[in-house]
């Protein structure tokens, strides 16, 4: 499995999967998940992508430093893995924090992306939402990693999941979460950092984008999708019945069908170019 360092020394991990020569998409996780956390997208993706999908530092195989991260220095991880491939610009697809690192990565260096796709994710963090993170973090201090995971589950199924989630979710935990104690808590504060500039750059941007999330999502509510897609001109939107945070995992093929129609929108012009 390749790796790159970053600019400031950490040691990013990386695969790569798909046709050689299909046009690349990066893809980026949410918190504590590593690149596995698209398991049920990489089939579809790799039919005609050259996928690149990163550990974000704090989990997987990356390096996983000690203390804040910030979101500009994941940007920063990322470039160094699209440097490394030689990739110029790319599609990009997002889920949660993923969906946050995607966002910066476009207002920042738009000559980057080619189109986005922004899960489940925000461009802004309500006062509600940081005194969550500060709880996050407390507890993963106080009880562990494996309480966390747990704890966290309500936060990301449905209620139709819960009933046969919670069961299994010690089994589940450390497969779903792949970061230990302070990899968690820097990846959080990063989301933390979040900001007011950055919802004001999104009106900016000039390219395809899809923002798609749960209709049930309590984390990032569809009111958080709503102001992405007021700010990016544009931009398609896509409220998934029923679904809720976990919407990439547990609502898989209906994500995967909005994601595929969308590329077939964003594609088709290039093709008939060709």
């Amino acid at each position: 499995m390749p790796s790159v360092f970053s600019p400031d020394g950490t040691r990013i991990h990386y695969d790569v999967f798909g046709p050689e020569d299909g046009e690349p998409l990066l893809l980026l996780m949410g918190l504590a998940v590593d690149r596995w956390g698209w398991i049920r997208q990489r089939a579809d993706l790799a039919r005609r992508f050259r996928c690149i999908s990163i550990d974000n530092r704090g989990c997987g195989l990356s390096d996983k430093p000690h203390g804040d991260y910030d979101l500009f220095s994941m940007t920063g991880d990322i470039l160094a893995v699209l440097d490394a491939e030689g990739v110029e610009s790319t599609h990009v697809m997002g889920y949660s924090l993923g969906g946050v690192l995607s966002q910066v990565l476009a207002v920042r260096f738009p000559e980057r992306v080619r189109s986005v796709v922004l899960a489940a994710t925000a461009c802004r963090v309500q006062d509600w939402r940081r005194e969550l993170f500060e709880d996050w973090c407390a507890l993963v201090l106080d009880r562990g990693v494996r309480a966390f995971a747990g704890e966290n589950l309500r936060w990301i199924a449905a209620a139709r999941h819960l009933r046969w989630v919670t069961p299994v979710a010690p089994a589940l935990a450390p497969l779903l979460v792949r970061a230990p104690s302070h990899g968690i808590i820097g990846q959080i504060r990063a989301i933390a950092s979040i900001t007011e500039q950055l919802h004001e750059e999104l009106n900016d941007l000039r390219l395809p984008a899809l923002v798609i999330v749960g209709s049930q999502d309590i984390l990032t509510p569809v009111a958080d999708s709503e102001e992405i897609v007021h700010r990016i001109p544009h931009a398609r939107f896509n409220v998934v019945a029923g679904a809720a945070h976990s919407l990439v995992v547990t609502d898989a093929g209906v994500f995967n069908r909005a994601v595929s129609d969308f590329h077939d929108e964003v594609l088709a012009p290039r093709l008939h170019s060709v």
